[in-house]
């Protein structure tokens, strides 16, 4: 497509919003982390082949699958730089409920969810430099923002280093108040989410119609390699169903709702950048609803279920 009116738009948020968005985001990561304790740090030791497989899922095969991607179907640029944002943000705050509902290791997902929240203070940051950079269109439009790593990593850090803490740290004081706690944020959340979404895309109606079937096949296309990608490593080291389940979804289910507020914040709302990723938000929620209720539905293997 040679029209380049997205790569042109942006969708602003004035100072005071995006201060809200910035609190309600950390508030989403302070009710995740009601959930996670030491413990599920310490399944590091204990399970190192599964979690350094869904890290490695997350990280490193997922973006750079995500540029060979980007490189094969020459999308618009900013809706490049929209593939390579939401590529390189941590699992989505809705992951551990799918795994759940499909049946996979809910366990290891809360101990992947714990794990790249705390890396991707600085893999996210460095992630969308490293490939948005090796890629022409989009290192073009980096170059022209001229995005400090520095800053990126400080607002990641307020957004999800010092939620995860204080709400495992609320844990560990008062385990029972925290669970409680947690099925409320979970559904306060979601709302949330959504709200963003919309509220990102409401304004600019018009262009998200004009885009919208464009942007559809991109974000599906994007989305399914995601899983595949999880399914596919998971599968080729050998673990079992519940954790490919758990790997699959923790890839495939990514935290838009931060790769948003990360547009807003450093790149204006660049037009091409929030429809993909805010179209991702929603589309992954439905493909994860979808993929839960097939592997729910679908028995596990006897020895799984005996263990």
């Amino acid at each position: 497509m040679s029209d380049t009116v997205l790569d042109n738009v942006h969708i602003n948020f004035d100072s005071q919003t995006l201060w809200v968005l910035n609190i309600a985001l950390a508030l989403v990561m302070f009710g995740i982390a009601l959930e996670i304790s030491v413990n599920d740090f310490k399944r590091l030791l204990q399970n190192p082949k599964s979690i350094f497989t869904g890290i490695f899922s997350q990280f490193i095969l997922l973006p750079a699958i995500t540029f060979a991607l980007v490189w094969i179907i020459e999308p618009i640029s900013s809706i490049a730089l929209g593939m390579f944002m939401v590529a390189a943000c941590p699992g989505g705050n809705i992951s551990n409920f799918i795994t759940h509902f499909a049946k996979g290791n809910s366990a290891l997902s809360v101990s992947l969810t714990a794990v790249a929240t705390l890396l991707a203070v600085i893999m996210t940051p460095l992630n969308l430099e490293f490939w948005g950079s090796l890629y022409g269109p989009t290192s073009k439009i980096l170059t022209e923002v001229a995005i400090s790593p520095v800053e990126m990593v400080e607002l990641v850090s307020l957004l999800l280093a010092i939620p995860l803490a204080l709400g495992m740290g609320f844990n560990y004081l008062r385990p029972v108040l925290a669970k409680r706690m947690a099925k409320v944020f979970k559904w306060v959340s979601l709302v949330f989410f959504i709200a963003l979404i919309f509220l990102a895309l409401y304004n600019n109606r018009d262009i998200f119609i004009d885009y919208i079937f464009y942007v559809f096949w991109i974000v599906v296309l994007h989305n399914l390699v995601a899983f595949l990608t999880g399914f596919s490593l998971a599968k080729f080291m050998g673990l079992s169903q519940r954790d490919t389940r758990s790997i699959t979804i923790e890839t495939g289910i990514q935290n838009s709702g931060l790769g948003l507020l990360l547009i807003f914040t450093f790149f204006d709302g660049l037009g091409g950048m929030a429809l993909l990723t805010a179209f991702w938000g929603i589309w992954h929620l439905v493909s994860g609803l979808l993929l839960s209720m097939f592997w729910g539905y679908k028995p596990l293997e006897k020895e799984e279920l005996a263990s």
